[in-house]
């Protein structure tokens, strides 16, 4: 976890990983179909941001795969941090989730026959919080284009910037704050 003066501490979520902080930090990823999904308990000052890249951890595999192994697949990871969170003494009402990527970066030249990894990733995201109790409280799922995220885990917010294939030098690509809404307001 690197650290400038000053500043949060930072790190860098590689894809197939999770990570779960307990002190304020700034966790950055990018994304392309992958998914990344954000994660804040405000009351216990813990934040969580998972990269998985597959949908679903194939059945056959999901007894005899190490835990690092299988946060690459959304189901997994998603129930992962879920129970940790869990462990911790967050109830389900207070975890807070964003959710970000799934993104079709390969568009096939030609009708597709079946759905691509970027829907498949978004899906089973969406279907796995629902089964665990968890509402989006924000997202920004789809397109055809990746996206460079920071979440800050002290303030909630979540900083997302589109990777826009052909940029010329001095183009600037788009940036939009996300913040988690508190209830009440």
């Amino acid at each position: 976890m690197a650290e400038r003066e000053g500043s949060l501490p930072e790190l860098y979520v590689q894809p197939g990983e999770s990570h779960l902080v307990s002190r304020p930090t700034l966790i950055r990823t990018v994304l392309g179909s992958c998914i990344g999904a954000a994660f804040l308990v405000p009351r216990l000052g813990v934040g969580a941001l998972c990269h998985p890249m597959l949908p679903a951890c194939p059945p056959h595999r999901a007894g005899s795969l190490r835990a690092e192994a299988s946060r690459r697949y959304v189901d997994f990871a998603i129930r992962d941090l879920v129970r940790q969170f869990d462990r911790l003494g967050a109830r389900r009402d207070e975890v807070v989730v964003k959710l970000f990527g799934g993104a079709d970066v390969l568009m096939a030249a030609q009708a597709r026959s079946r759905p691509t990894v970027g829907e498949m990733n978004r899906e089973t995201a969406l279907k796995v919080l629902s089964e665990e109790g968890l509402e989006v409280a924000a997202s920004c799922l789809g397109g055809g284009c990746g996206m460079h995220i920071e979440f800050n885990t002290e303030s909630g917010e979540v900083l997302l910037r589109r990777l826009h294939t052909g940029l010329r030098r001095g183009d600037s690509a788009e940036r939009q704050p996300l913040r988690w809404q508190a209830s009440g307001e």
